[in-house]
C-alpha cells in the first residue's frame, strides 16, 4: 500500500496528439517514457523518487496494453541490470532510482553497461537527493557520470523542459551508444505545470521479438580484451557522437541578455533559482528574460567545448552556478579555457558556497558579489530582500533544530523502548543501525546506535565485534526492506558463515515504510501482480540460522523484553534472531480511517481506543515520556494544587496503540493510564447506560465537593 494513490492521475497518461497534460513532475516523466516507446522499466523506491514507481504500478493496465513490461527490483543493483536488455537489442529501457545511495548500489551493473555499450536507448532516471530536504550523506550523481562515462541529463525544473529531455534523452543514447542519466532533483520531481502531448507509442520491436531472436556480440561483454577496446571506444567514438548530438539538437540553451561582458552558466536544474535571483535584484523578469546573458546546461556532462568557448568569447567574466562539491563542472570550464588562452576571468565557489544547497537566499548573495565586481552600476543595494544579508547571531539561536521521530502509534517505537529496559538489567550493549525509519533510534529518547553503513547493512556493521573471548553479544537493527533489498546475503548469511554469536532484530511492519509504504516480499496484504506473504523467518532460517523468535506484537512490551533478554542471555551459540512484527501504523491508518469515516457515516457502531492519564494518580515524574517519546504524549497543569509538577497528558491524536500503558506498567512505573472507549453512533441502551453512569458519578462527585467545602469552612 503506497503512500499515496495515483489511480485518478494516471488517467492523464491516455492523452495524445494536440491534448495538454498539466500535473506533477514525476507523473510528467512516466508519460514522456510512454511517447517515447519505451520496452520495459524497472527501478527501487526512495525519495524523491518513489513516486514514480507508485506511479507506474498504478499504470500497471496502460503499460500492458503498450507491451510495456514494469517490475519493482529488489534493489538498484537489479534495477540497473536490468538494462542489459538494451545491450544487443533495440529496446529502449529505463530504469529508476534514489541517489546517490541507490546508484552506490547500481555501480557494479553501471560500470559494465557503460564499458560495453548499448544499442537501444538506456535511461537511468535518478533522484537526486542533495540539499535541505534530503535524508542521506551529501553526494552527488555528477561523479558517477564522469566515473563510467554516461551522459548526465539535469533539465530545466519545469514540465516541457523535463518531457523534451526525456524523449531526446533515448536519442542521444542511440546516437552515442552509451546509457544516459536523467537527474531530477527533489523540486523538479514535485513541480506542477502543463506540456503538449504526443501520442504514446508501442515499440516497434518488442521483448517478444528480443526472446525469440537471440542475439549476442562478444565484444560488448567486458572481458580482456574488450574491456580495453571498450575504453578506446569511448574516447574516439562515443563522446563526439554524443558532443555531436548535443550540439545539433540544442539539448544546452542560450539565452541573451544587454549585459554582454558579463555571462552566467547555469546547470539546469538551478536555473529557476538562479533566474529568481535575478529577478529580486532587477536584472531579470518573471517570464525569463535576463539582462545577463545565461547558458543553460541541461547536458551536465559532458561539457561541450566549443559551447562554452563561444558563450565565453568577449566577456570579462562568466560565472558557475555548479551545486555541491567537488566543483567538477568549473574545474572542466576553466581548463577550456586555459587550453584556448581565453582571458575571460571565471567564478564560481569562490563567490558561492563549496557545499550545500543553493537556495534562492545563497544565489543572491553569490549573485551580487559576482556582478559587484563587475558592474556595480547594475546593482540597487537597498532595494535587495533581507534574505541577501546573513542573519544576525541571535536569531540563528533562536531556531531549534526539530530532529525527525517515529510517528503517532509508530510499532517501532515499543522495540525500542524494550531494549531500553533490557539494558536496564544487563547493561549497555554495542547497537549497529540500519537505513530506515527504525533509525531514528539513535535521536531522544531512546539515544541507541552507535553506527550505520548502509540498506541493509545493519548486522554487517557488526561483524568485526565477533569473538569468543566474551559472552556478550551485539545487537544489530534492520527493517524488512533493507533485509530483502541486501540483508540476507550481507548481514545473515554472512553471520551464519562466519559463526556470528549476535543478535539481529529484524523490523518487520509488513512494508518499506521509510519509502513510502511500498508492499515487499514479505508484506501480509494480497497483491494482485505481486508476489507476497514470504515470511522473514522462513528466509533466515533457509541459510542457517537456528535460534530465531517472531514476537507478532510489538506492542506487548513484556514479550518484547522477553524475546531481546532471552537472544541476549542465551547459552546457545551462533547467529539469533528475534523478528519484531506490526504493521506500519501510517500505512494501517491510510487503510482504517476511511473506512471507519464510511462506518460512521453510514451510521454504524464504531469503537475508538484511545488511552488517557488520570492526573490525580500521575506523579508528574514524566518517565513515560522519557521511555516512550510518543508525539500524543505531552503534560499538562497538575490539578493538585500541593503538587508542583505538570503531569503528563494523552493528545487527541493517540491511536489506542497502547504503548504508554504498556510501558507504565513494563517499567513499574505508575497505575495513572487508563483505556477508554469512544463509542460512535451507540445503541439505546448504551446511551441509557451512560446517562445512568453520568448521574451516579455526578452524585457522588457533588456529596465530595460538599464536603471538601464543609473542611474548608470550619479549617477557616
Amino acid at each position: 500500500m503506497a503512500e499515496r494513490s495515483f489511480k485518478e492521475e494516471v488517467k492523464k497518461l491516455r492523452l495524445g496528439q494536440g491534448e495538454t497534460f498539466r500535473g506533477e513532475g514525476i507523473l510528467a516523466v512516466t508519460k514522456a517514457l510512454l511517447q517515447s516507446g519505451v520496452s520495459y522499466v524497472a527501478g527501487y523506491q526512495g525519495s524523491p523518487i518513489s513516486h514514480l514507481m507508485d506511479v507506474l504500478t498504478d499504470a500497471y493496465d496502460i503499460l500492458e496494453e503498450l507491451g510495456v513490461h514494469f517490475e519493482h527490483s529488489a534493489s538498484e543493483a537489479t534495477a540497473c541490470a536490468t538494462l542489459a536488455a538494451s545491450v544487443n537489442y533495440p529496446l529502449r529501457g529505463a530504469v529508476t532510482f534514489k541517489s546517490t545511495v541507490g546508484t552506490n548500489v547500481a555501480s557494479d551493473a553501471l560500470a559494465n553497461l557503460a564499458s560495453g555499450g548499448v544499442t537501444g536507448g538506456a535511461m537511468l532516471i535518478v533522484g537526486e537527493d542533495y540539499g535541505e530536504g534530503s535524508s542521506i550523506m551529501q553526494e552527488r550523481s555528477h561523479a558517477f557520470a564522469m566515473k563510467s562515462q554516461v551522459w548526465l541529463l539535469d533539465p530545466r525544473p519545469n514540465l516541457s523542459s523535463i518531457v523534451h529531455m526525456v524523449e531526446k534523452g533515448f536519442e542521444l543514447s542511440e546516437a552515442s551508444s552509451t546509457p544516459v542519466m536523467l537527474q531530477m532533483r527533489i523540486r523538479a520531481c514535485h513541480v506542477h505545470g502543463h506540456f503538449d502531448c504526443k501520442d504514446n507509442i508501442r515499440p516497434s520491436f518488442t521483448l517478444k521479438d528480443a526472446i525469440e531472436n537471440p542475439q549476442r556480440d562478444v565484444s560488448r561483454i567486458v572481458l580482456p580484451p574488450a574491456s580495453f577496446l571498450h575504453e578506446k571506444e569511448k574516447v574516439e567514438n562515443r563522446w563526439p557522437a554524443a558532443v555531436k548530438y548535443i550540439r545539433e539538437q540544442g539539448l544546452n540553451e542560450f539565452f541573451a541578455g544587454d549585459v554582454n561582458e558579463l555571462g552566467i552558466i547555469v546547470q539546469g536544474g538551478l536555473y529557476n533559482t538562479a533566474l529568481r535571483a535575478l529577478e529580486l535584484m532587477g536584472l531579470a523578469d518573471a517570464y525569463g528574460n535576463s539582462r545577463i546573458p545565461l547558458y543553460v546546461m541541461n547536458v551536465a556532462y559532458p561539457v561541450v567545448d566549443e559551447e562554452v568557448k563561444n558563450f565565453c568569447a568577449g566577456k570579462s567574466a562568466v560565472l558557475v552556478l555548479e551545486e555541491g562539491q567537488p566543483e567538477f563542472i568549473e574545474q572542466n570550464i576553466a581548463t577550456i579555457l586555459r587550453r584556448a588562452d581565453m582571458q575571460t576571468r571565471l567564478h564560481g565557489k569562490d563567490v558561492l558556497p563549496m557545499a550545500g544547497e543553493y537556495t534562492s537566499a545563497v544565489m543572491l548573495k553569490g549573485i551580487s558579489a559576482f556582478i559587484g565586481s563587475y558592474r556595480v552600476d547594475l546593482l540597487n543595494t537597498s532595494s535587495l530582500p533581507r534574505t541577501a544579508a546573513a542573519l544576525p547571531p541571535a536569531v540563528n539561536a533562536q531556531v531549534h533544530p526539530r530532529p525527525p521521530s517515529f510517528c503517532t502509534g509508530c510499532p517501532e517505537r515499543p522495540l525500542f523502548a524494550s531494549i531500553k529496559l533490557v539494558e536496564k538489567e544487563l547493561g549497555q550493549h554495542h547497537m549497529s543501525c540500519d537505513i530506515g525509519c527504525h533509525l531514528f533510534s539513535i535521536l531522544p529518547p531512546f539515544n541507541l546506535g552507535a553506527t550505520t553503513m548502509g540498506y541493509g547493512l545493519g548486522w554487517a556493521g557488526a561483524a568485526a565485534l565477533n569473538t569468543t573471548t566474551t559472552d556478550k553479544r551485539t545487537i544489530s537493527i534492520m527493517g524488512d526492506g533493507g533485509f530483502w533489498h541486501n540483508g540476507l546475503t550481507s548481514g545473515v548469511g554472512n553471520a551464519v558463515f562466519n559463526k556470528s554469536d549476535n543478535l539481529l532484530v529484524v523490523v518487520d511492519n509488513s512494508y518499506t515504510s521509510a519509502t513510502g509504504g511500498q508492499d515487499i516480499l514479505s508484506s501480509r496484504a494480497e497483491n494482485p501482480i505481486r508476489s507476497t506473504n514470504n515470511p522473514i523467518a522462513t528466509a533466515v532460517q533457509g541459510v542457517g540460522v537456528k535460534w530465531v523468535k517472531t514476537v507478532t506484537h510489538t506492542y506487548s512490551i513484556a514479550d518484547m523484553r522477553g524475546a531481546l533478554r532471552d537472544a541476549l542471555t542465551s547459552k546457545e551459540k551462533g547467529p539469533k534472531v528475534v523478528i519484531a512484527q506490526s504493521e506500519c501504523m501510517l500505512n494501517k491508518q491510510r487503510r482504517v480511517k476511511p473506512a471507519t469515516q464510511k462506518s460512521i457515516k453510514a451510521g454504524e457502531r464504531v469503537v475508538r481506543e484511545r488511552f488517557g492519564v488520570d492526573a490525580e494518580v500521575c506523579s508528574g515524574d514524566h518517565s513515560c515520556i522519557r521511555l516512550n517519546g510518543c508525539p500524543s504524549l505531552s503534560i499538562g497543569d497538575n490539578p493538585n494544587p500541593l503538587k508542583g509538577d505538570p503531569v503528563a497528558k494523552v493528545l487527541d491524536s493517540c491511536l489506542g496503540c497502547g504503548l504508554c500503558g504498556e510501558l507504565a506498567h513494563a517499567a513499574v512505573l505508575c497505575p495513572s493510564f487508563y483505556r477508554a472507549d469512544i463509542v460512535f453512533n451507540p445503541s439505546g441502551w448504551e446511551r441509557f447506560m451512560n446517562k445512568v453512569t453520568r448521574a451516579v458519578i455526578g452524585f457522588f462527585q457533588a456529596r465530595l465537593e460538599r464536603r471538601r467545602v464543609a473542611l474548608i469552612g470550619s479549617a477557616a
